[in-house]
């Protein structure tokens, strides 16, 4: 471990691997924006800033790219349809600012601290609901040929079953079978084989991609500061802040370096907090470290930091160009429908994982009232009303396993770990 692309080389290898860690990144850096209706252009220049960003903060020592994060799918999409585009922005910059306080805790009490207050019988189940969230508007775009709006999109009921099963099917075969960098690109195969059987069907609409300018100015939007979405917004941040941690330590095993002590979890989380906020201030979906590029750094030993420069300055530059936005506006709706059922259904899974991996014991009283009332808060749907402010879905869930893991008396050390054993 720990040898793999160094310093050592060229720049136009490295500008070459930095293509490569773009194109690994691209299937599920765009997905973000196409299931909540941001704009694409957006998510690549702040995928690209936010990189640059991280990288300042931990002086350039970590081999990450950071990009959209799939923590904020369901939580982005209700806060669009509830307050607007800008008072999401707003929402997501101040959950950004969790960040930041979180790398502050560590920075003073040490990385222990964020195990005390979020354990996995925290983490677990909120991780379920953000993947259970959003499973009708999955089955609802998969299904039928309304588009999450309500829009007619000139598909039949049977011909959008067809193109999801095509999709979720290629993205299966690819996700399980396929070897090397290959199966890194489930999401990317997924989406081109759904494609190419749209334009087989002809249901296509080219409309956007015609009416698209080569180059353009990304479309950025500013935030507005709407107290319901940044407190709806603020608690999303802690399953993905946990993972953050997940993601450094694969990093370190397979560099053999200790990231998590230099430059210190204490600048990587604040890393990955600047670079969120940044990208709502310009309407870009959330940044943060990349399951689907961390897999190929480790696959190709692309150990070198100084890829993901390149990686950001390449996604920066394809912000500019109006053809990819239009052509990504062109995906028809059942395709990222079949997409979604996998991508959610797996994301509840590795909430699933993480309770079993850390042998969280449902025979004690407490993990088995917690895991129980977030679940049912979450796919049950419940709004908590206050002081003219409103809680609920993935907020509402992070929240109350907080507060009930805080408040229900333990019956011994169980789920309390520390960072090393993390």
């Amino acid at each position: 471990m720990g040898k793999g692309s160094s310093g050592g080389d060229s720049p136009f290898k490295q500008l070459l691997m930095g293509g490569q860690v773009l194109f690994v990144a691209f299937g599920a850096l765009v997905l973000v924006p196409l299931l909540t209706g941001l704009n694409a252009n957006v998510a690549f220049f702040t995928a690209g800033v936010g990189t640059l960003i991280f990288q300042l903060i931990t002086r350039g020592q970590v081999p990450v790219f950071l990009a959209s994060s799939f923590a904020f799918i369901a939580p982005i999409t209700y806060s669009v349809q509830s307050w607007g585009v800008a008072a999401t922005m707003g929402g997501l910059v101040a959950a950004g600012f969790l960040y930041v306080v979180l790398s502050t805790l560590v920075r003073f009490k040490g990385s222990g601290i964020l195990y005390r207050f979020f354990p996995p019988v925290v983490i677990g189940p909120v991780l379920m609901v953000i993947g259970l969230e959003l499973a009708p508007t999955a089955v609802g775009m998969a299904t039928s040929g309304i588009d999450p709006t309500g829009n007619f999109i000139g598909i039949a009921d049977e011909q959008a079953l067809l193109l999801a099963g095509i999709s979720l099917f290629a993205t299966l075969l690819v996700a399980t079978v396929a070897k090397g960098l290959l199966k890194l690109l489930s999401i990317l195969c997924g989406i081109a084989t759904g494609y190419l059987s749209a334009m087989i069907m002809g249901v296509i609409d080219y409309t956007p991609l015609v009416n698209s300018a080569w180059l353009i100015m990304p479309a950025f939007t500013f935030p507005q500061w709407n107290v319901n979405a940044m407190l709806y917004m603020i608690p999303v941040a802690i399953a993905p802040a946990i993972e953050h941690i997940g993601d450094m330590l694969a990093i370190s095993s397979a560099t053999g370096k200790k990231y998590l002590e230099k430059p210190g979890l204490k600048n990587t989380l604040l890393g990955d907090g600047l670079a969120t906020s940044a990208a709502g201030l310009l309407g870009g979906p959330p940044n943060t470290t990349y399951s689907e590029v961390t897999g190929a750094i480790i696959l190709t030993k692309a150990f070198n930091p100084r890829i993901m420069t390149w990686a950001a300055i390449f996604a920066i530059v394809v912000a500019f160009v109006g053809k990819i936005g239009g052509f990504l506006a062109t995906i028809p709706a059942p395709v990222m429908g079949g997409i979604m059922m996998l991508l959610f259904g797996s994301i509840a899974v590795v909430g699933l994982n993480t309770l079993i991996k850390a042998q969280v014991d449902f025979g004690k009283p407490r993990n088995l009232v917690i895991v129980s009332i977030v679940l049912v808060f979450g796919i049950g749907d419940l709004v908590i009303t206050f002081g003219g402010y409103t809680l609920k879905g993935v907020s509402l869930c992070a929240v109350t396993a907080v507060l009930l893991n805080l408040l229900l008396p333990h019956e011994d050390k169980e789920n309390r770990f520390n960072a090393t054993e993390a």
